[in-house]
């Protein structure tokens, strides 16, 4: 569900026409809808209620301060990969006690940064991490709180580039040596072992591989307790994921999610952690796009737009699929046109879309690809010297923009010439 609809023949966002944003601001922009980030945040929230449980954002897959905000302020807690993620989480408000530090190469300053501001705990995926985080909480006289990702060997059945629970995955330690790792983890100074974690990958389309790794997790807690070890967190990590594509068969629901985690660990007393991003953000945002040339190809025509890969890159990099639509809605029995969707930047590569039948398309024309949210403004860069593009929040019918578009004074000032030139 979203709240990108069409009233009056044009797409809107909440209550407020993409169109007039786009005449205010530009092309292209990136547009979320505050509306959506507030009902996804809490189908989850519902979902595993009653039991205890935090829903932590995994905002790598979006990370604007106001957005931030606008789920912090709801309640959520904050999964964060990297030192400058933590200070965006803390700048938008979240305080320590919501936020989780995930990710397998966390520095020694960034262990500090997270000790003296505050953590909930430190998911940690290695022994040479845990060895070094023990050392930077005794040199600070501090306790680390910690869970310990543990990798099941599960098929997450998704995109090899995004599948993070099998063996031959960078992520966590064998579940196989868990025991072992905890032990060292009892012995160490500085640190309280506080929870399992487990995360398997992103984009998942069925419960089964979920049900495999929390039935271990399950088994594991049991045997950690036994061994003398207080297991009051279970991070359950995130990864469930939504429709690229109108008409796919949609993925499973988060009130099935819930029910799976009640059945396979609800009983075992232990605080809920979950930390999805692509089910909260991907359908809560839209990329609005200009066509700039309608070039007819020996055998295809190419939509030329001005939006491209350094903008939206997940089609480059993963061969995504986004849906793209007009602005206008099309008039009913309109005769599809085929396109290859394209960009500007001087790489084959630069291309959203094969042969896509849509609405027929002309100079000026405008679009929007659909479930931009996650993993778009984030994974975004300045490739051919391409400002980074703004960033829309809607809320009923106010939009405020949220990041702006450099100038390229701003883009060349950043540079510096040494004295010698």
């Amino acid at each position: 569900m979203d709240h990108f609809l069409y009233k009056n023949g044009q797409l809107f966002a909440e209550d407020v026409a993409l169109a007039d944003i786009a005449a205010s601001v530009g092309t292209p922009f990136y547009c979320y809808s505050t509306a959506t980030l507030t009902r996804h945040y809490q189908l989850f929230t519902e979902a595993l209620s009653p039991l205890p449980h935090l829903v932590c954002f995994a905002m790598k897959s979006l990370s604007n301060l106001a957005v931030l905000k606008t789920l912090g302020d709801l309640g959520a807690g904050m999964d964060v990969v990297s030192g400058g993620e933590y200070l965006r989480a803390k700048a938008a408000g979240v305080p320590g006690d919501r936020i989780v530090f995930s990710g397998v190469g966390k520095t020694r300053e960034e262990m500090r940064l997270a000790l003296t501001g505050g953590i909930r705990q430190f998911n940690v995926e290695s022994e040479p991490e845990l060895r070094a985080l023990s050392e930077v909480a005794t040199a600070l006289g501090l306790v680390a709180p910690i869970t310990i990702r543990v990798n099941p060997d599960v098929d997450a059945k998704t995109h090899e580039k995004i599948a993070t629970g099998k063996k031959e995955n960078k992520f966590g330690i064998p579940i196989s040596r868990a025991r072992e790792v905890y032990a060292e983890a009892a012995a160490l100074p500085g640190l309280k072992v506080v929870g399992i974690d487990v995360h398997i990958g992103s984009q998942l389309t069925e419960l089964e591989p979920f049900e495999q790794a929390y039935l271990k997790v399950a088994d594991l807690t049991r045997t950690l307790r036994a061994d003398g070890h207080e297991i009051l967190r279970l991070d359950l990590g995130g990864g469930l994921g939504i429709p690229y594509a109108r008409n796919n068969a949609a993925p499973p629901l988060p009130l099935d999610y819930g029910a799976l985690i009640k059945r396979t660990v609800g009983d075992l007393g232990c605080e809920i952690e979950i930390e999805p991003g692509r089910l909260i953000s991907g359908n809560a945002g839209v990329l609005v796009s200009q066509v700039i040339y309608v070039k007819n190809g020996e055998d295809r025509d190419f939509l030329i737009i001005d939006a491209a890969m350094n903008d939206l890159i997940r089609p480059a990099m993963y061969s995504a699929h986004h849906d793209i639509v007009p602005l206008t809605e099309p008039e009913p029995g309109l005769e599809s046109a085929t396109y290859d969707v394209v960009g500007p930047i001087c790489e084959s590569g630069d291309t959203f879309a094969k042969t896509r039948a849509m609405a027929p398309m002309t100079e000026g024309s405008l679009l929007a690809f659909r479930s931009a949210g996650a993993y778009g403004a984030v994974m975004s860069s300045e490739y051919n010297s391409r400002p980074l593009i703004p960033e829309v929040l809607v809320k009923g019918d106010h939009f405020a923009v949220i990041r702006a578009r450099p100038t390229f004074d701003e883009m060349l000032n950043r540079d510096t010439i040494p004295e010698w030139l």
